[in-house]
């Protein structure tokens, strides 16, 4: 192949694509399907010839006229300063010219992506990308349409690839561009797939990232943080605790955290603590909540109404779990303070600084 490093992708074209490649054929590596399959199968057929071919990174380019080639050098650049990090080309999607439709679906992934990964990146959507191929030779992937630009992103990141974001320019000419992106379907495959990988983050990404080493690292160097008091750490661990167990389902870090900035607790033991909520637990929480709502309404536990799934006794039930979920953690807030507090005072000595101003 000499020095030739260009893969062309040419995914069942049935314009004058084909002729035009015969032209390029001592300068390019060819990959042709002989009828359309879809961008993510392409890109999948592209990066299986560059890793067969021993290549370590793989740069892809829309082939819409959207993108400038001359910004290549800027993603190799940063590749070199970053190996194995997957950089991605950040365009500005504000400027004039940019569709609307375009700006609001990438803020649409841009949010779903923070929420399967819990990394913010500027521009989700980009097809400017240069990939790192090590961590997908053993990869095996299910999209095969636009989705597939996502799923390859998220599951990277549940491999902890590195993203470093580049800016770059970018051009919309809606006389020259040609897009086959089909809002109604591809949308639809683009939600579901989200709503696959939100799922697989609650039972795979977030649960392996929290018991992680340098997770554990991390929670112990706080646990073990000389200037701060017992009673600081004891009341971050109860207050987790208690924002993981209140009714307030996906919403109980979004508001705990900027609480616990504000009372100035120790945020990496509250959000440990609050994690008493992964789905492994709920179940439990759930049943737990409706037993305390039960003695409180009805000084009484009835089984048979809580494993009940006719629609009478759900909204029977559902005013015993919101109550006695809420009265479950403000008692799960206290036993944890209360033992929390104990045995930082049995194992752990009060800084200097605090037993001064006492």
């Amino acid at each position: 192949m000499g020095n030739t490093t260009i893969i062309v992708v040419n995914d069942g074209c049935t314009d004058s694509t084909p002729e035009i490649l015969k032209e390029f054929s001592n300068e390019i590596i060819l990959v042709e399907n002989e009828v359309n399959i879809g961008k993510g199968m392409a890109l999948r057929k592209g990066f299986r010839k560059a890793i067969e071919l021993g290549f370590e990174n793989a740069l892809t380019i829309d082939s819409d006229g959207q993108h400038f080639p001359e910004d290549i050098p800027l993603l190799v650049d940063k590749a070199k300063e970053n190996p194995g990090a997957l950089i991605m080309g950040s365009r500005n999607m504000e400027q004039d010219g940019v569709p609307g439709k375009s700006s609001f679906g990438n803020k649409f992934s841009n949010f779903w992506f923070k929420l399967e990964t819990w990394i913010t990146l500027p521009d989700t959507q980009t097809g400017y990308r240069l990939y790192p191929l090590h961590p997908m030779k053993k990869m095996k992937f299910f999209t095969k349409k636009f989705e597939f630009e996502i799923e390859v992103i998220v599951r990277l990141a549940w491999k902890n690839v590195k993203f470093i974001p580049v800016s770059i320019r970018v051009k919309y000419d809606m006389d020259e561009r040609v897009s086959h992106f089909r809002p109604a379907r591809d949308f639809f495959r683009i939600s579901v797939l989200n709503s696959v990988l939100v799922l697989g983050a609650l039972l795979y990404y977030y649960p392996k990232k929290f018991f992680s080493i340098d997770t554990l690292k991390a929670i112990k160097h706080e646990a073990i943080k000389p200037e701060e008091s017992n009673l600081r750490k004891a009341t971050s661990l109860g207050f987790g605790v208690f924002m993981g167990i209140v009714p307030l389902w996906g919403f109980q870090l979004l508001i705990g955290i900027p609480l616990a900035v504000l009372f100035r607790l120790n945020k990496v033991l509250f959000i440990t603590a609050a994690n008493i909520s992964l789905p492994p637990m709920i179940p439990f929480i759930v049943y737990a909540s409706l037993l305390v709502g039960q003695l409180f309404f009805l000084g009484e536990i009835n089984h048979e109404k809580i494993f009940s799934v006719s629609l009478e006794n759900v909204m029977e039930n559902a005013p015993h779990y919101f109550v006695g979920a809420t009265l479950l953690a403000v008692i799960s807030f206290v036993i944890v303070f209360a033992v929390s507090i104990v045995l930082l005072k049995i194992f752990r000595k009060e800084p200097e600084e605090i037993l001064n101003k006492k």
